[in-house]
């Protein structure tokens, strides 16, 4: 059983002066949604307990969508605070500087070399700015992954398993869903019975049969909303404490993850789609009937949900919908289907997304290092 304390290293056997490493890491998109963190964990204190999921969740992990970062480091002499700049495709960005302070202090016991060099962070998305697509997963998961290879270097002997093990569990504690962006075209988080080796402190791979219906599968994101949020998603799983469904919502994603490992191997994409589309609107649900109670969704989500599912009943064409915590809606489709449903979107549903703007994105593999 892994603690958090399995992360604490041990004294280096390297020294660094200088370098820089770059990662890129993909967005992902979860089938069985998280919604809820507990109050309590046995092995984290304060700050850390925030970061545990209520119930397991389980993503597909993109390929198009991505955050690209570069890190540089330098020694620097030791005066006790963190120091870095970070920069945002190539510019200053001021605004970002209190998540990744909160980030190194959250994050400091297990790099402890974090107050031992000036960084410089230079990030970028492949996916454009203030689109409405999450960049915090990608984002805090590509960090990881830098300072997991400046570990790794101070740290030699590392293995692999353990270096893939401690980028999710530190991505982790900067965006809960950035644990999920790490390794993996399908990435399970929290602690499933029936999962072996999944765990609340990462994500693992699925380590389950999957059937080749879903190799390459498609994520068409049709963007309906491109503002800001009214209500984040930190706010939301906090609601989740004392939410009179909250309880049986957390043992339904438990049950909808024990389907999904039957409907991986069996390649049911009828049972797939059932259960994507429930869990989607599930999630919403929970927003909607929590005290303050909020709605995420704008009436052109309405609008592509019923047009898809009217697509769908009239072709038999495999096709449905999922949401994160927002307007957006991710159409999921089976590869062999990717001209028809494409051309349904065009047609049918480019209309109702701000800007007629929508991104074709599919199952990727994680995080990548760049030379």
């Amino acid at each position: 059983m892994f603690s958090a304390n399995d992360f604490i290293p041990s004294p280096y056997t390297n020294s660094l002066e200088s370098g820089n490493f770059q990662w890129s890491s993909p967005s992902n998109i979860a089938l069985v949604k998280y919604w809820g963190k507990k109050d309590k964990h046995p092995s984290l204190k304060g700050e850390l307990e925030k970061q545990i999921p209520a119930n397991p969740s389980v993503s597909f992990t993109l390929n198009n969508c991505k955050t690209i970062t570069k890190l540089a480091f330098a020694k620097k002499p030791n005066n006790g605070n963190f120091s870095f700049d970070l920069l945002f495709e190539g510019k200053p960005k001021e605004d970002f500087k209190p998540k990744i302070e909160q980030f190194f202090e959250r994050v400091l016991v297990y790099l402890p070399f974090l107050k031992d060099y000036h960084f410089t962070i230079d990030t970028q998305n492949t996916f454009p700015h203030s689109s409405g697509i999450a960049s915090s997963a990608s984002g805090m998961a590509a960090l990881a992954m830098n300072l997991m290879g400046l570990e790794k270097a101070l740290n030699p002997e590392m293995t692999e398993d353990y270096f893939y093990q401690k980028a999710s569990f530190l991505a982790r504690l900067g965006s809960g869903s950035a644990c999920r962006s790490i390794k993996g075209k399908v990435v399970v988080w929290g602690n499933h019975v029936n999962i072996q080796g999944s765990s609340d402190l990462f994500g693992v791979e699925f380590p389950n049969v999957i059937h080749e219906n879903f190799n390459n599968f498609q994520d068409t994101i049709l963007l309906v909303d491109k503002g800001e949020k009214q209500v984040s998603s930190s706010v939301g799983h906090n609601l989740m404490n004392g939410h009179p469904f909250a309880e049986r919502r957390f043992e339904q994603a438990h049950e909808n993850l024990d389907k999904l490992i039957s409907v991986f191997e069996s390649g049911n994409l009828e049972e797939f789609i059932t259960i994507i589309e429930s869990e989607a609107l599930t999630l919403h649900s929970m927003m909607m009937t929590s005290i303050p109670y909020f709605i995420l969704m704008k009436p052109n989500t309405l609008e592509i949900i019923n047009r898809i599912w009217k697509y769908r009943n009239e072709t038999k064409i495999p096709v449905c919908f999922t949401l994160d915590a927002g307007a957006n809606v991710h159409v999921l489709y089976p590869e062999n289907a990717r001209e028809k449903v494409l051309q349904f979107i065009k047609n049918e549903l480019v209309g109702y997304c701000q800007n007629g703007q929508y991104i074709c994105d599919e199952i990727g593999v994680g995080s990548q290092t760049l030379k």
